[in-house]
């Protein structure tokens, strides 16, 4: 018995690891729930024709139009050449058995079945919903052959995990164009992402017309903000890609952009000024007022009819109560009301609020804070504290997103998003009702150091693991995969018109001001901006809304792929199973890295955008030149001197501080060839530069990623 149980396991576990090498195989992102591979390809050419079965709708109409445009993109063809026609003999045949609602609700069925042979395709799902996720994958699918463009015969049943994957941009801090955020729209799309949740105002700026209340725009904005008329044209847009657009307007404290125009509903006695700098500060409305309300209603009812989406987001968070505790007035209603303090006084207008969104046929949706057992169960929890909190609203009745671990301004790395999952912690002992109100998650684009120029790279590509994380099954987790398939969705997304990559060489020129920047991206390639917070307290100067982008530490990317690549080449090399040339390529960067100073000093001297990297430049040549000795060491089986390992130990701690508010990512890399010149193998292997311990090393962390004092700052 115990033989024949040990088989059937060993049956079991080599069924998982065959489903999730046939998944791999494919550069998909996100991974679908089933695949199953055939053999050979659908050759895709002129004659490609598409034909919609079953139920038929304008939107379904219009999906398969974008569809064919962005593939006449991808193998450069013009979408005229390729037709939709009525016969069941087309070469993508496409079937819906129902349409959408007219207004995209949570939890509409997204699932689709998508068969590919020699011979044609067929796309089946529920809904025209399904059929644009079936769509997105058919697209990823297509690669070049020796026949031409073609896409591999498969079997895909797919669904998604969750069913809200988001992505939130803040447009309050700093105005991002309609452009580029439809161009973002599109990589959400890409990736099966389906809500947009909309940031719209901030201490910054106020960035939607009222024609209710017109100064809200008129003098929150600095003439900076969409019209009603380019909102309907996002939402639309959005719907066209089956994504829900979601709008938040922070209540009651982010407000100082309302107050310019609307003074009387602050609890402090102004005068108010659109706020230029960063952080949390002291205006908040009056919850003690009826006008408040009156205001709120008027301005809900406006807002709700402008935003078909059942969600309303209300932000109420991080209201220090600075102007509640010093107005005489609103502590004579708290003491009245018998309220303890401020959480009370905020539960209140929380209940009011809700009350209001209620009345105009919307759902709250609201941050962490807003959380009271007095609420009603229909409201939805956005948790920037983490899985575990998620988890305490979820036993409480409530349903909720994870944001926590999402946020992609922070500058972490891919693997780190990837990593966090929703169903953790307290999350995963929930029952199985009470993680169905686990509803999904959302990445976070919050908006101090972005720009219509950058912030498609601070989102892509490492949203797409996020989304991959949302929308695939559980069990996809293999890091190196993720990785992998990571940067063949980077370059397609680049197809889409993203300019995460496309944006890098062109800021560098104009920093370095010449069009040779070969100097100055490969000291780019290896740095990183600081994580977390850390970029607002290492400012040489305070930083403002106004204060321009324009320097290294913006251009640069997120995640170096190169220091990733050299971190996985030195620990191969360390542990003695390196791969063939891959002791040449450490070697050749290495070479690079400590000649690149000479290239690159002539340039620091003409460009005073350059002088502050000066340091960093000198660091990385110094790094090359220790892990060149390292190296050498190795080659001979000499160890390396004592005094020499101390010194350049002691150098590479330099190197790993902040220079420019930036990471020269590579050091603990060349740390790990030190040690290991010096048969110091208990340094463990060289962590890739989106590590713990590497984070916490290059960061100066203390207390680590979720220290209070800086969630306090920024959720």
């Amino acid at each position: 018995m115990r033989t024949i149980l040990a088989a059937v396991m060993l049956c079991v576990l080599f069924t998982s690891v065959v489903k999730v090498q046939a998944r791999q195989s494919l550069n998909l992102m996100p991974l679908p729930a089933k695949v199953q591979m055939g053999s050979g390809h659908l050759v895709i050419g002129p004659t490609f024709s598409v034909s919609i079965a079953g139920q038929h709708e304008a939107r379904l109409d219009r999906a398969v139009e974008i569809f064919l445009g962005q593939l006449g993109l991808q193998i450069g063809m013009p979408p005229i050449d390729m037709q939709v026609v009525d016969s069941a003999n087309a070469t993508l045949v496409i079937q819906a058995a129902g349409g959408t609602k007219s207004v995209q609700e949570l939890g509409e069925d997204e699932s689709y079945r998508l068969e590919i042979s020699n011979a044609g395709a067929r796309l089946n799902a529920p809904t025209t919903l399904g059929v644009m996720r079936g769509l997105q994958t058919f697209l990823q699918l297509v690669q070049t052959t020796s026949e031409g463009f073609a896409v591999p015969a498969v079997a895909i049943e797919d669904s998604p995990r969750f069913p809200s994957r988001g992505l939130m941009i803040d447009v309050g801090r700093h105005f991002i164009p309609l452009d580029v955020l439809k161009r973002n729209l599109d990589g959400m799309a890409a990736v099966k992402l389906n809500v947009f949740h909309w940031h719209l105002s901030e201490n910054q700026g106020f960035r939607i017309e009222s024609k209710k209340f017109p100064k809200l725009q008129g003098m929150g904005s600095d003439g900076l903000y969409y019209t009603q008329d380019e909102v309907r044209a996002v939402i639309a847009y959005a719907r066209e890609r089956g994504i829900r657009v979601v709008p938040e307007f922070d209540m009651p404290g982010h407000t100082t952009a309302w107050f310019v125009g609307y003074p009387e509903l602050a609890s402090g006695p102004g005068s108010y000024q659109i706020e230029r700098r960063w952080g949390v500060f002291d205006p908040a409305m009056d919850p003690t007022r009826e006008e408040t309300y009156k205001f709120l209603d008027a301005f809900i009812s406006e807002m709700a009819g402008l935003f078909p989406d059942q969600s309303f987001h209300i932000g109420g968070d991080e209201v220090n109560g600075k102007e509640w505790d010093a107005n005489p007035k609103i502590q004579a209603f708290m003491h009245a009301q018998g309220m303890k303090g401020n959480n009370d006084l905020q539960a209140y207008f929380n209940q009011r609020v809700q009350k209001i969104v209620s009345k105009h046929g919307k759902t709250m949706l609201g941050w962490d804070e807003i959380l009271r057992p007095d609420l009603p169960k229909t409201i939805v929890i956005q948790s920037w504290r983490g899985p575990d909190s998620l988890a305490q609203a979820a036993k409480q009745g409530y349903r909720g997103l994870l944001s926590s671990g999402y946020y992609v301004d922070l500058m972490w790395s891919a693997e780190r998003h990837y990593a966090t999952e929703p169903l953790s912690g307290a999350a995963a002992s929930l029952t199985p009702e009470e993680q169905k109100r686990i509803l999904g998650g959302e990445a976070c684009m919050w908006g101090e150091y972005v720009s219509p120029e950058n912030i498609d790279s601070r989102i892509w590509p490492r949203t797409a693991a996020i989304a991959e994380r949302l929308w695939s099954p559980q069990d996809v987790r293999d890091v190196n995969s993720m990785y992998q398939r990571l940067a063949l969705v980077s370059t397609w997304l680049d197809g889409l018109g993203l300019t995460h990559n496309s944006s890098y060489a062109p800021m560098l020129r104009r920093i370095a001001g010449k069009d040779d920047i070969a100097a100055l991206k490969v000291l780019a390639d290896v740095v990183e901006p600081v994580k977390d917070y850390t970029r607002e307290e290492t400012a040489p100067s305070p930083a403002t809304s106004e204060s321009p982008l324009n320097r290294v530490v913006d251009a640069v990317r997120p995640e170096s792929s190169t220091a990733r690549k050299f971190a996985d080449a030195v620990n191969e090399l360390v542990a003695g199973h390196a791969k063939p040339g891959s002791e040449s390529r450490v070697k050749d960067l290495l070479n690079r890295w400590r000649d690149n100073q000479v290239e690159l000093q002539p340039q620091v001297e003409k460009s005073l955008l350059l002088k502050e990297v000066a340091p960093l430049s000198q660091n990385l040549s110094a790094l090359g030149a220790a892990g060149l000795a390292a190296l050498d060491y190795l080659d001979r089986g000499e160890p390396a001197p004592a005094a020499w390992v101390t010194a350049q130990l002691a150098l590479v701690e330099q190197a790993k501080k902040p220079q420019a508010q930036m990471l020269i990512m590579v050091a603990p890399s060349v740390e790990k060839l030190i040690r290991a010149s010096a048969g110091q193998a208990s340094a463990g292997p060289a962590a890739p530069s989106s590590s713990p311990e590497n984070r916490s090393t290059l960061m100066g962390q203390r207390g680590g990623p979720w220290n209070l004092r800086k969630l306090i700052f920024r959720r």
